[in-house]
This record gives C-alpha cells, sequence and structure tokens, in this order.
C-alpha cells in the first residue's frame, strides 16, 4: 500500500528534524549547532503541522526555525563561518588598496580561496563600517553581512531564471529554501548561494534562447569560483541544441569576456597570490593545508601520498571528459536536462576532488530542484520549445 501524502510529508520533516539534530550532536562549530537546535525545532513543528493537515503553517514553521531565526540571530550577533569574515575582509583590502588578497598569507585565515568578483560581496561591510564578529549596530550588521548579499545573489537568480521560463508559481522553491540544502549555507556561511543563482540564471537563459545573457550569467559565475567552469559548457552545449553552433560560441564568447573583466583586473595585480589561494589552496598543493577534508574518494585518494594526488587528478580530469563526451553526443534540449548534466558533472567534480566538503554537493541538489520548479516536466520545456520554434533558429542565434 502506498503511503498517503499526509504520511510522506510528515516523513520527510522528521528525517529532516534528524539531520538537524546531528548538528549541535556532533558538530564543533557553535553557528552549525545552532542552527540545528533551530532548524530541528522548525522541521519537528512542521512535521506536526503536516500530520493535521495543515501544510501551509508547516512550510512557514520550517522556514521559521531553519531559516528565519538562525539567519537573523547569527546575523546580529556576528557569527558564522569563517567564509564570511574572508568575504568582507576581501572587500575591505578591495577598497582599501584595491586587491582582494593577503599578501604572503601565514595561516588558513588569511587565506582568500576565491576569485576576485567575490570580494564585491564583502563591499557592503566595508562601505557601512564595521566588521565581522563585531562593531556596528543591528542594522549595519544586517545590511552589511555578505550572507545576506549572498542571498540575493541566489534568490534574484532564481526568480529571474524562472520569469524567463514563463514558470508557474511551485511549492517546490519555498520547500528548497526551508529545506537543510539551502537553510543551513544560508545561514551559516552562504558562500556557494551565488554561483548558484547565477547558474539558475545562465540555464534558464540558455534554455529560452538568450545566449548573451546565459554568457553574461556564466562569467560573473565563474569569476567568482572556478568550479562554474563545467556550466558554461552545459549552457553552450543546450544552446548548441537549440539554437545552433552560432548561439553557443555567442555564449562562450560572452562569458569569457565578462570573465576576464572581472578577474583580469585582480590577476595582473597579484597573478602569484592568485594562484596560491585559489588554485594551489583548494587543492592541497599550498604550503598550508586546507580545512576542507571530508572523507570523499577524491581526498581519501590524495592522502595516499603524491602518486594518490595524481591519481585523483587523473580521475577528476577523465570525469571531466566524460561529461564532456555526453555533452557532444546527446547534448540537453531542457532546462532541466541541462540541471541534470551540470550536477552530475558539478557532483563528479566535488567526489573526486583532493579535498572537498559534503556540503558542497548542496549545489547539484539545488540546481536539480530548482529546474523541476521552474519548468515542470510536460509545461515550461514545451513553452520555450515553441517559443523557440517561433523565432526559428537564426533568430536564436542572434538573440
Amino acid at each position: 500500500m502506498t503511503p498517503s501524502p499526509t504520511v510522506r510529508w510528515t516523513a520527510g520533516w522528521l528525517l529532516a528534524a534528524v539531520w538537524a539534530l546531528s548538528f549541535p550532536l556532533f558538530s564543533t562549530l557553535a553557528p552549525h549547532r545552532l542552527w540545528g537546535w533551530c532548524a530541528a525545532a522548525g522541521y519537528l513543528a512542521a512535521a506536526a503541522a503536516t500530520a493535521l493537515g495543515r501544510r501551509r503553517e508547516a512550510l512557514g514553521a520550517a522556514l521559521l526555525g531553519a531559516v528565519a531565526v538562525p539567519l537573523l540571530y547569527l546575523v546580529l550577533t556576528g557569527q558564522g563561518q569563517s567564509e564570511v569574515g574572508v568575504i568582507e575582509r576581501s572587500g575591505r583590502l578591495l577598497l582599501d588598496t584595491g586587491k582582494t588578497y593577503v599578501d604572503h598569507p601565514a595561516g588558513v585565515g588569511e587565506y582568500t580561496p576565491y576569485l576576485p568578483a567575490m570580494s564585491l560581496l564583502g563591499v557592503p561591510r566595508a562601505l557601512l563600517g564595521g566588521a565581522f564578529g563585531g562593531g556596528g549596530g543591528g542594522a549595519v550588521r544586517l545590511l552589511g553581512d555578505a550572507r545576506i548579499w549572498c542571498a540575493a545573489a541566489l534568490f534574484g537568480g532564481m526568480w529571474a531564471g524562472r520569469r524567463l521560463l514563463g514558470a508557474a508559481p511551485s511549492p517546490l522553491l519555498p520547500l528548497l529554501v526551508a529545506s537543510p540544502v539551502v537553510a543551513l549555507p544560508l545561514a551559516v556561511s552562504g558562500v556557494d548561494l551565488p554561483l548558484a543563482g547565477l547558474c539558475c540564471l545562465a540555464l534558464a537563459a540558455a534554455a529560452s534562447g538568450r545566449p548573451a545573457l546565459a554568457g553574461a550569467a556564466l562569467g560573473a559565475a565563474c569569476a567568482l569560483k572556478w568550479t562554474a567552469l563545467p556550466a558554461v559548457a552545459v549552457a553552450a552545449a543546450l544552446l548548441g541544441a537549440r539554437g545552433g553552433a552560432r548561439a553557443a560560441l555567442r555564449c562562450a564568447g560572452a562569458a569569457g569576456a565578462v570573465t576576464a573583466a572581472l578577474v583580469l583586473p585582480g590577476a595582473l595585480l597579484q597573478p602569484a597570490e592568485l594562484w596560491r589561494q585559489v588554485f594551489a589552496f583548494p587543492t592541497g598543493r599550498a604550503e598550508v593545508a586546507t580545512p576542507a577534508g571530508s572523507p570523499l574518494p577524491g581526498h581519501l585518494l590524495a592522502g595516499l601520498g603524491p602518486w594518490g594526488w595524481y591519481l585523483t587528478v587523473g580521475l577528476l580530469a577523465l570525469g571531466g571528459l566524460g561529461v564532456a563526451l555526453s555533452l557532444w553526443v546527446r547534448p540537453p534540449r531542457t532546462v532541466v536536462a541541462a540541471a541534470d548534466r551540470l550536477a552530475l558533472g558539478l557532483t563528479l567534480a566535488f567526489l573526486l576532488a583532493p579535498a572537498g566538503r559534503f556540503g558542497y554537493l548542496a549545489l547539484p541538489v539545488l540546481l536539480v530542484a530548482w529546474a523541476r520548479s521552474a519548468a515542470p516536466a510536460g509545461a515550461a520545456p514545451s513553452r520555450v520549445v515553441a517559443r523557440s520554434g517561433a523565432r526559428g533558429q537564426g533568430a536564436v542565434a542572434a538573440s
């Protein structure tokens, strides 16, 4: 006998509560423990409301407990993962010196493993004054905190992507925000959220035949973190399958131009630091070991010695080649197919990287869920196909 929807939803909220409770029990990070207590209470309240047939109240309880309460408390008390302070320090350096990296970093806390555009999310804190972890009143902390701007980039990208696709309102989107996939990083760090929002916008733009917009969004994403590079290949393949080679090339060209405009000034000012902090440090080749050490396959292999590091890099390259070949042989034609292919590539990259965290896997999950909320099967994709067909391939390529 198939369980009723009420039973399934109640069980889902209870599983989320169990997951949240693992953080106060096992995590050594105070922000994670705080989030775990708040989120568990919200998810348990959601389970109770669902069992009583009040699904709207259940969603509100989950959003309150897993997002609103912990986010506001952590922001107003100046707590969070170290990434928040790193972004805000980078923004301060950009305003004061024009640079984004600490020269000759002495410890983990002085490394900035992001490309130069990430510092822009730390500029509001520098403009408003105060510092992460202390200083400034409540309004300064709220408006200056990098997590708020990371969240704005995520929600802005998801909303704009849905508008491009003409998607109808979907209950999946607020559920996604309330889930641990988004709620946890939103409250404690937020660093991967802008990348996710820009990828959502880029895939939607590609699916709706807008190569220049897709390329601009991808360029901005690639200027934040180099892990956005696979999204360029996926969006170009989608455009190529739908609008021809010219559309794909226009997207790739726009992505390259925007990335260069945002990254080259910082790269020319600090080429050695950019290499050391953005590439060597995250892959375990810098003087200081990266704290990203979840026991994923790539990290376990890299820990076996130099040959293990080269082996995992080789496997990573093979995984990337396999995804690239799949794009060539069978390119995606809908936003859902493109999101699935990008999620597959990112999952392989995160699993096989020499250093990584379980939390990175939230990005592929978010992409898959968002695509289905923005383009339900048989609805949004067909509308996009009809629109593209009406304009013709030449119009798509020239848009």
